[in-house]
This record gives C-alpha cells, structure tokens and sequence, in this order.
C-alpha cells in the first residue's frame, strides 16, 4: 500500500465519524438511540441487515470454501427466503406489537425476569466474545497483508467503529451499513473484474476452474474434496454418513439457524425494530430475503475467478502458506495485493473495514440496549425508570463500555483464535436451535411455563454438545433442528409436571389464527410469502442447472 492507497482509508474513515455526528446530534432519548426514532427507512434497515451478515470471516471465509470445496455453500442460501416468512408470522408482530427495545423483554412477560435475564446475559457474553474473535481475524489479515502491527490494526478499527456508534446510534449503524454494503460490494465486483482479466477471460474461469481441486492436491500433496460448479449435493443425509455440506443439512439447518439469527437475536431483530411499521419491517425482511443470494453468488464467484488464477498460476499458493500450513482465507486479500493497482487496493482494503464495521457496529449498539433495557433499567434504575434527560448519557457510555470489552476481548485470544474462527459456526448451531425453542414455545403453546422453558433450553444445548462429542460425524448444521426439536418437546414435557401459565397473563403473547387482521396490514402479505417460497425454488433450480451446464 502507498500513500494514494492510504489516502483513500482515511477520507472513509472520516465520511463515517462525521456522517455518524451529523445524524446523531438531535437525538434526545433511547427511543432515537437504539431505534432511530423508528423512523429508519425499510431498504436502509434490509441493507445494513445484509451488510451486518457479510462479515469479514464471510467475505474471505466464503472466497476460501470456494477455493477448496466448490460451490457448494450457496446450498446455504436456500432457506433464506422461507425462513424470512417464518419471522414475518409468527415472530416480528409480537415485537412490534408489545413495542419492545430488547426482544428478551417478551421472554419476560411470557415466561418471568429470571428467563429475560439469563437469555440477555448469555446474548452479551456470547456476542461479545465472538465479535472480539472477528475483530481478531481482520487485525491478522491485515498485520499479514498489508504490514499494519496487530496492536494497531485492532486499535483502528476498534476505535473507529466505536466513535461513530456513540454518536449516531442505530441511525449511523444502519446508514454506515449501507455506505459500507456499497464499498464492500464495489470492492468485490473489481477483485472480479481483475481476477477474470488476470485469467484471460470470462472463458478461461469456466474452464480453468473444475481443475482448482487437482492444482490443489498437486501442489499440497493434500486429498481435497472438490465438487467444483456443482452447488447441490443430494448424495448424502449428514446424519452419520460425513456430509457435512449435503443438501438436507444445509437446506433444513440453514433454516432454523436463520430464524433463530434474523429472529431471536438482538444485533438483527433490533434494526427490524426501528422501521415505521410493521409493513416496513416486512418489506426489509424481504429485501434481505431476495438480496442476500446475488450477494453470496458474487463473492463466491470471486473464489471462483482466484481459484481459476490458482490453475493459472499454482505458484500463487505459496504465498497462502504459513507456519501453521495452507491459508485460503489470505487467498482474496493476497491476489489483491499482488495484482490490483495502487488506488484500488484501498478501495478493497476499505471494503475489509467495511465488512467488519458493519459487523462490530450493530453488536455493540444491541450490547449497550440489552444491557441497559434488561439490566440497569431491571435491577437499577428507581422505579425500573431512566431519566429522559440521562437515557441518552447513559446509552453512549454502555455503547463505549462494550466497544471496549469487544476489542479488549481481541487481544486475549490469541492462542486459541484459529479454532475458535473455524468452529465459530458450530458453536453457534450449539445454542441456535434451544434458543429458537424457548421464543416459539412462549408464541406458540399456552401450557408451557418458566420452569419448563428453561428445562427445555438447557436439554436442548446439552444434547446438542452430546452430539458434538459423541457423533461427529452428524453433520453441525443438524444441531439447529434438532436442538430446537429437543429443546420444544423436551420443555413442553417438562411443563406439564408445574402448573399452566395464568390464561389472563398469556393475552397478546401467544399466536393464534386470524391474528394477521388485528395488525392492519397495508400489503397483501400472502401473496409477498408465496413469491418468496418461489423464489427458493428458483435458487434451487438456478443452482442444479449452473452445475450440470458449466461441470458439464
């Protein structure tokens, strides 16, 4: 990197603090703070929720799968669509309805403070941990591409992040996401456009790229399993047979992985939560629905495009090796630097930022919400009431606070950072499916109560690190079905040895048929769910057929 290439970080860097201040200065409570006034436009909000899941692991990680598996990751897009219907039904309307800032507020009215509180705790220290691993990551990449110290890259990019959070709050979170989505997506459209003429064209990927698993092996003296363009596996189950990224897995995991995140998790719900209305939540959650695929398809077809560079060009893999052995996720950010010119690089090297900002943002706002909705204002707070005239004070200071926790947590895990990045997925899967469970039990049973709720998340979780231990060879994306599967029956069984909830405390908590009329809907929304479910069907049809043509 030269100076142009610097030049062009620092102008982003600015534009973000300043933008941040600019639409931060007149807000007054925690209303405008963790909601934006819920006044945030829906394609914004569906943008920043986008740009909040194309993490720097998913930019580089992604690119790195391609490189080495195939295609077959975008079988995880499948359930995108069906599981943003889901969260339309039969989650976001109690959230809106009850008018809620923390969503582990409803846990309370449903199931008692004692469940709202150890499903806040656990969110923040979870959360916090895994985005100071993701912190962790980009400051490697970066130390390892670019020459930054890792002291630095973590203090940049920590301290950035946290400048425009305090001050904007969820408005400057939402719209640095879709400037960020922007720069993330340019810099990914010219590492295409680069790695194609690096190639010699758009032919020679399509030729050269079946042959990535062959160059692979050679060079390694590694067996790679390489599936090529081929992006549906229908030959395996992943229950016990070793196909971790067989079609069943990734279609029925990818949707209750995606529920429980889009759904039951703060960093996402809470943006849905700042639109005008309801229809608006909708129509972001169907933004995100129809949009993440051509996003995934982009930064997919880039691991195409560099691993077609890798045939080309098998001496390229030498600079993915380390210490440690072969790198792929340094396959993106190692092309760039050896074949784009000055200028840019920083533009891509921004889009690394962006893809971690957008990430870091959101999970320290939601932090400081849940922990002053579900913490201070519970146990602190006189008469469970803040000051108008000190929410605002307070709000910036715990956004600070988790700002800091996130980078501190950064520094402390060094040693054991490569096994938590690679199995950050699993043990996300761990507690997806209970959690997900604990929410539809509370909406979708009146005979479930607290004692039986958290039985349930408890057998749930526990089953789930059973299988982890003791067959592993069922595939992890079978953790989010069948952790919420156990987690409901378990929990509803368990209820019935306490006494059912009181019929008059379940009133406005539970789903029930006809329950879409009383929300006034200005769009036919049944119509919207039918068009999505197609649309999954198009992905699935877009995919088997991309395979057999350019596989042959």
């Amino acid at each position: 990197m030269n100076s142009l290439d610097w030049s062009v970080v620092t102008v982003y860097i600015a534009g973000m603090v300043f933008m941040s201040w600019y639409l931060g200065r007149k807000q007054t409570d925690m209303q405008d703070y963790y909601l934006g006034g819920n006044d945030l436009s829906w394609w914004a909000i569906g943008i920043s929720t986008m740009a909040t899941q194309c993490s720097t692991n998913s930019l580089l990680g992604a690119p790195a799968f391609i490189i080495t598996a195939g295609m077959l990751w975008l079988q995880y897009e499948f359930a995108v669509p069906v599981a943003m219907i889901v969260i339309m039904v039969f989650l976001l309307p109690f959230y809106r309805k009850l008018k809620l800032v923390s969503i582990y507020e409803y846990l309370e009215l449903r199931f008692g403070v004692g469940t709202r509180t150890l499903l806040s705790v656990l969110f923040q220290v979870l959360r916090a941990f895994a985005t100071g691993v993701t912190v962790y990551g980009i400051a490697i990449v970066l130390q390892e591409i670019v020459g930054i110290p890792f002291i630095y890259s973590v203090l940049l990019l920590g301290t950035v992040t946290i400048i425009y959070d305090m001050l904007g709050g969820m408005t400057a979170v939402v719209y640095s996401d879709v400037i960020q989505m922007g720069v993330l997506y340019l810099g990914i459209l010219l590492c295409v456009v680069y790695s194609v003429m690096a190639v010699g064209g758009l032919g020679e990927v399509f030729a050269l790229f079946p042959q990535v698993g062959a160059t692979l092996a050679k060079v390694t003296g590694e067996p790679v399993a390489f599936s090529g363009f081929t992006a549906v596996d229908f030959s395996g189950h992943g229950l016990g047979d070793g196909k971790t990224f067989a079609f069943w897995p990734m279609l029925l995991g990818g949707l209750f992985l995606y529920v429980s995140y889009y759904g039951c998790d703060q960093t996402q719900v809470q943006r849905e939560l700042s639109s005008k209305d309801l229809d608006d939540t909708n129509l972001s959650l169907m933004l995100n629905g129809f949009s993440r695929f051509p996003l995934v398809l982009t930064y997919c077809f880039m691991g195409v495009c560099i691993g077609a560079y890798i045939v080309a060009n098998p001496e390229f893999l030498q600079s993915l090796r380390t210490d440690s052995g072969w790198e792929y996720n340094l396959a993106v950010p190692k092309f760039v630097l050896a074949n784009l010119p000055n200028g840019v690089i920083g533009l891509v090297i921004v889009a690394l930022f962006s893809a971690a900002m957008s990430s870091l943002d959101s999970t320290i706002n939601s932090l400081s919400a849940t922990t002053i909705k579900d913490i201070y204002e519970q146990f602190f707070a006189k008469d469970g009431v803040i000051p108008q005239d000190k929410q605002l004070f307070l709000s910036r200071i715990m956004t600070v606070f988790w700002g800091l926790v996130c980078v501190g947590f950064s520094f402390v895990v060094g040693d054991i950072s490569r096994s938590v990045i690679e199995s950050v997925n699993k043990i996300g899967s761990l507690a997806n499916g209970p959690i997900l469970a604990l929410f539809l039990m509370g909406i979708l049973t009146r005979r479930v109560n607290s004692q039986g709720a958290v039985t349930g998340l408890v057998a749930g979780f526990a089953g789930n690190v059973a299988l982890w231990i003791y067959a592993p060879k069922v595939s992890w994306l079978w953790w989010n079905v069948i952790g919420c599967g156990g987690s409901f029956i378990t929990g509803y069984l368990a209820s019935l040895a306490f006494p059912a909830p009181e019929a008059k405390k379940l009133e406005g908590l539970i789903y029930h048929r006809g329950m879409a009329a009383s929300l006034e809907y200005k769009r036919n929304w049944p119509r919207n769910y039918a068009i999505m479910a197609v649309y999954t069907l198009f992905m699935i049809g877009f995919c088997l057929i991309m395979g057999r043509v350019l596989d042959g």
